[in-house]
């Protein structure tokens, strides 16, 4: 089987072989199911890069001790309309889902919530969380820190930034919902690693070099930017000619956003624990419009963009697409993942389960 062929598994047994990992590794039943969703989840809507590819991060982690699997979110400063959390030192997911429905819940009673949350790790891709409101009816924002600077200031050339993420969705009439979800770089670090693991060539303008080069092989890329020796652009690029200013001032943006106000990690930061801030704002758009008024504005402006061009591409539809074809066809993952599965496996002391579909 080629890797560009992968063998293809189903969303159910993938979520029980995570949920058996993290089990082994000390994290209580309920949150690791909840983990283990977003990550599958995550894995279909074809974001290969944050679904299940990340055990071997959370499993290097671990064994730095710098990750609590045991770790509870705790509300360590409350508002009517703004909260902050503490998420352990614990894997983000279980932090992150605890802040979205704490934002929800203030959304509820004010017509808005906001949730910082600090010292945390990371949490997957953040198109997720914000969904899952949208399909409550709701708008949401959602930012992060990232754990490692791979991202150079505009004229600069040493790696200070993460990928620093930002994510936004809001309900659509009729059903379905307007996800825009994206890294402030040009593209995320752990793409890079997916395209690694996948044996496929990087396109030239995502990684460079120290020197400015571009790296087109990926798991040299990817090597380059875990040790700081290369870095990824910007969003826009690495010049204000094609825009790379606007990318660098909204990873700044999404650091504040992200960190400043639950007393999250600076860039470079060594302590213990990676201390990544995350940022969730949720707004009940009944609270200042007529029901469903937002959502039909959404769908209206939707429709516009598609009026004279139905082959456009809207924000969230590639997800949408691959979440029909996976949830079917099942989840491809490639030799060389299935290989660094079988040895997580096999040191967290519980059974391989995956068996391919067909």
């Amino acid at each position: 089987m080629s890797q560009e062929d992968p063998r293809r598994f189903d969303a159910a047994q993938v979520h029980e072989q995570i949920v058996a990992i993290l089990c082994a590794w000390g994290m209580p039943g309920d949150p690791a199911a909840a983990t283990a969703t977003v990550m599958v989840e995550t894995d279909l809507s074809g974001i290969d890069s944050h679904g299940v590819s990340m055990l071997m991060l959370y499993e290097q982690l671990r064994s730095e001790n710098r990750l609590r699997l045991d770790a509870v979110p705790a509300v360590v400063r409350d508002a009517p309309a703004f909260a902050v959390v503490d998420g352990g030192a614990g894997l983000g997911h279980p932090a992150g889902l605890h802040a979205l429905e704490l934002a929800i819940r203030k959304a509820a009673v004010c017509g808005i919530g906001a949730v910082a949350v600090g010292n945390s790790h990371h949490l997957g891709a953040l198109g997720y969380y914000v969904r899952s409101a949208a399909q409550r009816g709701l708008v949401a924002l959602m930012t992060t820190t990232t754990r490692t600077p791979v991202v150079a200031a505009l004229g600069g050339t040493t790696p200070i930034l993460g990928t620093n993420p930002v994510a936004f969705a809001a309900p659509r009439a009729g059903g379905g919902e307007l996800v825009v979800d994206m890294s402030t770089s040009v593209v995320a670090m752990n793409k890079v690693k997916a395209y690694a693991l996948g044996g496929r060539d990087l396109p030239p303008g995502w990684v460079n070099d120290r020197s400015g080069n571009p790296v087109t092989d990926a798991a040299l890329a990817h090597s380059l930017l875990a040790t700081g020796a290369g870095t990824l652009s910007p969003l826009g690029g690495s010049s204000s000619e094609t825009g790379g200013h606007k990318g660098f001032g909204l990873s700044l943006m999404v650091n504040v956003l992200s960190a400043a106000f639950s007393g999250a990690a600076l860039p470079f930061d060594d302590a213990d624990s990676d201390n990544l801030g995350h940022f969730v704002l949720v707004i009940d758009p009944t609270s200042v419009a007529e029901g469903g008024e937002t959502a039909r504005y959404v769908d209206d402006l939707l429709r516009l963009m598609m009026r004279d061009e139905p082959e456009v591409i809207l924000p969230g539809s590639p997800e949408a697409a691959a979440r029909a074809n996976r949830g079917e066809n099942g989840i491809p993952i490639p030799e060389s993942l299935l290989e660094h599965l079988r040895g997580i496996c096999g040191r967290a002391g519980t059974g391989m389960i995956l068996t391919p579909l067909g």
